[in-house]
């Protein structure tokens, strides 16, 4: 009994022990498990929420306290071992520098100078550029002396002083008392052209900054990230964001909840006349995402593509590159003007960073901020617009169409009033909004469209041209035109104007550039502009301007002379967007023919035309190169006055603009007055062009009855 007693009891402490050895390996196992799936949790998501911490203590039976600090403590682990990777790797690193620069000190202990055959002063560099340190520091204090001496005698600091400028006199002296109301009388005027004023150099900017540091490098990528999160938001967020205006249906940005979601320190410019433009839009585009990408980025392509709104457009420095093939990464500090085709609207210049992102497959986001100098303000107290995280969103879609996502948000304070013209147009957003932009990018995507298109037409042609090669290069043709006309009326700051008086209250605008483009005619070109309202929709001035038939109720050049259009060339889903070269009957110049496009969007619209001679027009249609033909395009802009519905009624066109009430008509001509590169003329030339314009002007406002106007 007793052994089995004993034997009983030494069984049952065998199976005892052997059942803590599973139970041990269970736990063990469990354990493993627990650790091997927080394991791939960690590298999913190494800062899980908190219902991703509830989700896992569920899962593995922890508390979530056990599963927070157990990721706090993974990510100090992870964070260790990064840092002694990289102090190793930095360690060998200052060896590999340490070897090198003991083997240069060596080298130059028997280096001998090759002009002299003596060995240099041996004097330790450090020293020299301790005692260049030393001198900076003194000559520091005494500029900081100086600069406190200068700001008590002149009350502010001697930074805020403006840049000494080099004083030019005007080359076109037209003030008011120049006129008297005389004409051709008065004197000569001087037109000695500055050099550099020439139509085919690109203005300077306003300020060059100077070289970037890569601290300024790093804080632009910075910039920019943030900046691209606050447009994917801002993109992708309805209410509270943005809501939809009452009105127009137009969504409106909620100023309240935007400065809740994005806190700002303070507003880039702490003024009472300061104001806030924001708008969004989307729409469907006949260009792939890709190659809407590669024009965005590029300066010269994305004026080309904004000819109407982009006056102006320079990558100042390339901060990144982006990824290899690829514009996704890439990061450009950029210059650009923006403009209302008007002379009564000054431009809004931007220094900013344009920054773009692939988010994934088929779909891209640019981004556009404004990036202010630290060190150097002189731009910033200048330029009154300020760009907040602004840009696109483009998703390709099946059929080769892009969405396009637009917002556009800016502060503006205005140097000087808004002329009140136009005071309507801008401060509805409508003049610079993303509905403008939008429209814009539709219709010279359809225009793109078309000029890639391989076969004829005949309905379109007339069967004058006769290939794809010819239409292409009238389409060439026409888009210069269109480009030349709106950088001719642009106030960019390469531009001067000056305002005669005489026919209303807002004048004639002129001014004068030497021209020695191969594309224009070699002298000396003037330009004249004014803008007029209408009480008539933009719709049906539109079609006014754009119907050959009752071209010579304007046209004051034709003499009255029917108008015959002898090609036409559609570049657009719109019956107005065309290309149309017409002849006027009963004229004494039988091989002068007039080149012409009118295009229209739901921003507005341009009617532009150039007088081309017979053999440069077979030039073109023949399909050879057309940048050498000379144009000299004079035209009308018209975009919606912003006011409520009144007139005539609304159109309805698809293309009908916001609203239907009167419209802002800009008349401008060009002439060429000279063809020496420079010469003293009297007024005739500029009370020929003053009268040009006065006569058009009157004979539109009867045609169309608005004489009281």
């Amino acid at each position: 009994m007793e052994f089995g007693s004993g034997g009983g009891a030494g069984s049952g402490g065998d199976h005892d022990a052997s059942d803590s050895q599973r139970r041990k390996k269970r736990y063990h196992r469990h354990t493993a498990n627990q650790i091997q799936k927080l394991e791939g949790m960690f590298k999913e998501c190494p800062h899980p929420d908190e219902k991703q911490r509830l989700l896992l203590s569920r899962e593995l039976g922890l508390a979530p306290r056990q599963i927070k600090f157990w990721f706090q403590n993974r990510r100090t682990q992870m964070k260790a071992q990064h840092e002694r990777a990289d102090n190793c790797a930095l360690r060998a690193e200052n060896d590999k520098i340490r070897c090198e620069n003991i083997a240069i000190r060596e080298a130059l202990k028997n280096v001998i100078c090759p002009a002299c055959g003596v060995p240099p002063l041996n004097e330790d560099s450090y020293f020299d550029e301790h005692k260049l340190r030393m001198e900076n520091a003194q000559l520091k204090e005494e500029l900081d002396r100086v600069s406190s001496i200068a700001a008590k005698c002149i009350g502010r600091p001697i930074s805020q002083l403006p840049p000494v400028q080099p004083i030019h006199v005007s080359s076109l002296e037209l003030s008011m008392a120049s006129f008297g109301g005389h004409g051709v009388g008065g004197p000569s005027l001087d037109l000695d052209l500055l050099p550099g004023t020439t139509s085919s150099t690109m203005p300077s900017l306003p300020y060059h900054p100077t070289v970037l540091s890569d601290m300024d490098k790093s804080l632009m990528t910075d910039i920019a990230a943030n900046a691209m999160e606050e447009l994917l938001r801002l993109l992708q967020t309805n209410e509270p964001l943005w809501i939809k205006s009452a009105t127009d249906g137009r969504d409106v940005l909620n100023l309240e909840s935007y400065e809740r979601i994005f806190p700002r320190a303070n507003s880039h410019l702490k003024n009472p006349h300061l104001r806030i433009e924001a708008s969004r839009d989307s729409g469907v585009v006949i260009m792939n995402g890709l190659a809407l990408v590669e024009m965005f980025m590029d300066p010269n392509k994305f004026g080309e593509l904004f000819p109407t709104i982009v006056s102006m457009a320079k990558t100042i420095e390339v901060i990144s590159s982006g990824m290899l093939g690829s514009q996704s990464g890439s990061l450009q500090l950029m210059y650009k003007e923006l403009q209302v085709l008007s002379p009564l609207v000054q431009t809004r210049e931007f220094y900013f960073l344009r920054y773009c992102q692939q988010i994934e497959q088929g779909l891209w986001a640019i981004v556009d901020v404004s990036y202010d100098f630290p060190r150097d303000n002189q731009f910033t107290n200048q330029c009154r617009s300020h760009r907040l995280p602004s840009g696109c969103l483009i998703q390709d879609m099946p059929n080769g169409y892009s969405k396009v996502s637009w917002v556009e948000h800016v502060e503006i304070e205005d140097k000087a009033p808004t002329h009140r013209l136009y005071r309507d147009l801008i401060h509805s957003g409508l003049a610079f909004g993303a509905e403008r932009w939008l429209a814009a990018l539709q219709r010279m995507c359809e225009r793109f469209a078309c000029l890639m298109v391989s076969g004829t037409s005949t309905r379109d042609l007339e069967g004058v041209i006769p290939s794809a090669e010819g239409k292409r290069s009238m389409m060439k043709l026409a888009q210069r035109m269109v480009n030349n006309f709106c950088a001719s009326i642009s106030t960019s700051n390469g531009h001067r104007w000056t305002t005669l008086s005489g026919m209303n209250e807002v004048g004639v605008r002129v001014t004068i550039h030497k021209s020695t483009d191969p594309g224009q005619p070699n002298g000396v070109v003037l330009s004249a502009a004014t803008t007029i309202w209408l009480p008539v929709s933009p719709q049906n001035v539109f079609n006014f301007f754009k119907d050959e038939r009752t071209r010579p109720q304007w046209d004051v050049l034709s003499n009255n002379n029917a108008v015959q259009e002898v090609a036409h060339i559609a570049n657009g889903s719109h019956p107005g967007n065309c290309i149309s070269v017409l002849r006027a009957f009963n004229t004494s110049q039988n091989n002068m023919l007039m080149l012409q496009e009118s295009c229209i969007d739901s921003s507005g619209s341009l009617v532009v035309y150039s007088p081309v001679d017979l053999p440069s027009i077979n030039i073109a249609m023949s399909g050879e190169d057309p940048s050498y033909i000379p144009l000299l395009p004079s035209g009308f802009t018209i975009s919606p006055d912003g006011r409520p519905e009144q007139g005539d009624g609304a159109s309805t066109s698809s293309c009908n603009v916001h609203g239907s009430g009167g419209s802002l008509v800009t008349v401008a001509f060009q002439i060429l007055v000279s063809s020496l590169p420079s010469a003293k003329l009297n007024l005739e030339s500029v009370n020929t062009v003053n009268t040009l314009i006065g006569t058009t002007v009157q004979q539109i406002k009867a045609a169309l009855n608005c004489n009281s106007s």
